[in-house]
């Protein structure tokens, strides 16, 4: 039931990492704060298709 989604930075929309979330326990769309390589700096990633 685990799904494979992209992360993509909100500052530069650069996709950046890919995770793994069970749509069951969380229906909502992830966010985290990780280094985005293209702005050199740790900023918001948020779940992509």
């Amino acid at each position: 039931m685990r799904d494979i989604i992209t992360l993509a930075c909100a500052e530069c929309k650069q996709r950046n990492y890919t995770t793994t979330k069970n749509k069951k326990n969380t229906p909502k769309k992830l966010e985290f704060k990780k280094y985005c390589r293209f702005c050199k700096t740790h900023t918001l990633h948020k779940e992509t298709k």
